[in-house]
């Protein structure tokens, strides 16, 4: 039962909620099975060889043939069958979505996502380190990096695939339940790669369309005192420089959208808690919570003010 405990949870291969990670999954029984019976026919030929050392010539040779087909026969039977349905297998999880399906292009950077929303009909929605899919819907993902090579991978709806800069790869799932589940960098890529995780919230098509909507939606202006400073703490301080928050001022594009930062489930890539002490200690101390990440720390701010551009965040809705 010990072992079993692997094969569940939000980052299981094996525990499936999508329809290519269902068929990556009855692979992997079929090759557990597979193998488990080439491993049994070899064992039981040693078991038997060793049981024999005297026997007859003529038994000898019955024996050698009992090798050729349990040695060889039999493991070039299972293996090649695998071999041909796993191959059968590779178009049917690389079909496209159909033309009017969600696209979403993700961007795997040092050491975080950068997501974005492409609807047909409005203006792409930029997010990161949280992506939101509507259940039983097939969605295309755009994968590309600018840095090094990354590996996009939710273990609970699909396989993994490399993010290689200079291409654009895609990557077709489809999820069958709702739920949250965890996504992270598969290459190592850096310092911080164990620090890259991803949060994906599978939903009923109504409330993804809602999310959505108000996603797209500017940022609303903090009605709390300290968060005003705040607000204003992060424009005098050159936070814009290099972070967007749609309608304000900040209109940076090197560090992730924070429009609606604080409705993220985690902050940093899954780093820390996304609340406002988490705000703090990012700002104040981020080399030490994510090493050689790029942004700047701002440990030298008063206390006061560390805490107000923590409040404005945290209200970022």
């Amino acid at each position: 039962m010990v072992v079993l405990t692997g094969c569940g949870g939000a980052s299981s291969t094996l525990d499936p909620a999508g329809v290519e990670a269902a068929t990556i999954a009855r692979l992997f029984w079929l090759m557990a099975i597979g193998a488990g019976v080439v491993w049994l026919v070899v064992v039981a030929i040693a078991l038997h060889a060793g049981r024999r050392r005297d026997d007859p010539p003529d038994r000898r040779r019955a024996h050698r043939w009992l090798i050729v087909g349990g040695g060889v026969i039999i493991p070039t039977v299972v293996l090649g069958a695998l071999l041909v349905h796993g191959l059968i297998l590779m178009p049917q999880l690389r079909e496209p979505a159909p033309h009017d399906g969600l696209r979403i292009a993700v961007s795997g950077e040092q050491w975080w996502w950068r997501v974005t929303y492409r609807p047909d009909d409005a203006a792409p929605v930029v997010l990161a380190n949280e992506i939101r899919l509507p259940v039983g819907q097939r969605v295309e993902f755009v994968l590309t990096s600018p840095d090094v090579i990354h590996s996009f991978w939710i273990p609970s709806l699909g396989g993994k695939l490399d993010m290689i800069p200079g291409r654009t790869t895609t990557l077709v799932l489809e999820p069958t339940r709702t739920g949250t589940f965890h996504g992270a960098c598969a290459e190592y890529c850096g310092t911080s790669h164990a620090f890259m995780q991803l949060a994906v919230v599978v939903m009923e098509p109504e409330p993804f369309a809602r999310w959505l909507q108000h996603q797209a939606a500017p940022a609303a202006s903090p009605s709390d005192p300290i968060a005003r400073r705040g607000e204003s703490a992060f424009q005098s301080t050159g936070c814009g420089a290099c972070h967007s928050v749609r309608g304000t001022a900040a209109a940076g594009v090197v560090g992730p959208d924070l429009t609606h930062v604080g409705s993220r489930l985690r902050l940093a890539a899954g780093t820390l808690p996304n609340d406002a002490a988490g705000f703090q200690r990012w700002i104040a101390d981020t080399h030490s919570v994510k090493p050689e990440a790029p942004m700047p720390e701002f440990g030298m701010l008063p206390e006061a003010e560390l805490h107000a551009i923590a409040s404005y965040l945290e209200g970022l809705q």
